[in-house]
């Protein structure tokens, strides 16, 4: 399975307010689902649960050091907040945590997509002086390809492969028989935006390559059933000045959701922990 920009990324660099080393520092978690209890699990294993000071979930759901209103994760004093817990998560609590002066590592990137809320953020961004920050999530390589767009790209395509059963509870089940016997079906093609506006569980990775290359418009964007895989694989091509690339990233599913990668965890975990992320704000204003 082989499987020019004018955008002004020269003067982006990591965030560096969230370089907390080896065991220091204060995060929160919004959400314990998949990624979230993979998160307080590393920490356990690292030996650095004290730094995780508030754990954002609903009444009665069980977390570490759980709190149940965004007024209370705030009062925790965390520097950083990892937010694993969706879209509706992410508009929820994101300007109050940026407005209080707290970092905010997205994992459903997938908002960005949305002009207007993208514009409150840095409203929030500017109010407060927190920051939105873009992990790599699932994305290994994510520097070179920043480094590619300052170069120019002219054509970007990335292609999510997922086993069928991955595909139930989207629209594809609407789509397409998820029992299909074809090795691979392809049911969406289309540009980052509208694989974000149709997909906005699945479209995270895709959002944050247009907004690390070329933009959401022109980046393109394929869904596909796939026999082939039996945990998600994406593939990135990209071509322009710089020259081309294509790689893959095979990353294992989460044990309790094959929606998401595990690898997505350690991401957000190592962008709260060591501050390799993206601003956001300055993404956003270059594409």
């Amino acid at each position: 399975m082989a499987h020019g920009s004018d955008l002004q990324l020269g003067k982006v660099t990591p965030v560096a307010r969230c370089v907390f080393g080896a065991g220091a520092g204060r995060i929160g978690l919004i959400g314990h689902g998949a990624i979230g209890t993979e998160i307080s699990g590393a920490l356990e294993r690292l030996g650095e649960r004290d730094s995780l000071v508030a754990t954002l979930v609903r009444e009665g759901r069980d977390a570490p050091r759980a709190v149940h209103d965004v007024e209370a994760l705030i009062a925790a004093k965390p520097d950083c907040v990892i937010e694993c817990a969706g879209h509706a998560a992410a508009h929820a609590y994101a300007e109050a945590l940026l407005r209080a002066g707290i970092d905010v590592v997205l994992s459903s990137v997938g908002v960005l997509a949305d002009d207007a809320f993208a514009a409150r953020l840095l409203a929030a961004e500017a109010q407060g002086g927190g920051r939105a920050m873009l992990p790599a999530g699932a994305i290994a390589g994510l520097d070179g390809f920043v480094a590619a767009a300052l170069a120019g790209i002219d054509t970007v395509t990335y292609t999510s492969f997922k086993p069928p059963h991955a595909w139930r509870g989207t629209p594809a089940q609407d789509l397409i028989d998820l029992d299909h016997r074809e090795e691979e079906v392809c049911f969406f093609e289309g540009s980052a935006r509208e694989a974000a506006a149709n997909y906005p569980k699945n479209a995270n990775v895709a959002v944050a390559v247009g907004l690390s290359g070329i933009g959401l418009e022109q980046t393109r964007v394929r869904l596909v059933s796939s026999r082939k895989v039996a945990d998600p694989l994406g593939v990135i091509e990209a071509e322009g000045p710089f020259g081309r690339f294509a790689f893959d990233i095979l990353a294992l599913a989460a044990p309790s959701n094959p929606k998401t990668s595990a690898l997505t965890a350690y991401s957000l975990l190592q962008c709260a922990r060591l501050g390799n992320a993206w601003p956001i704000a300055r993404l956003v204003a270059s594409t």
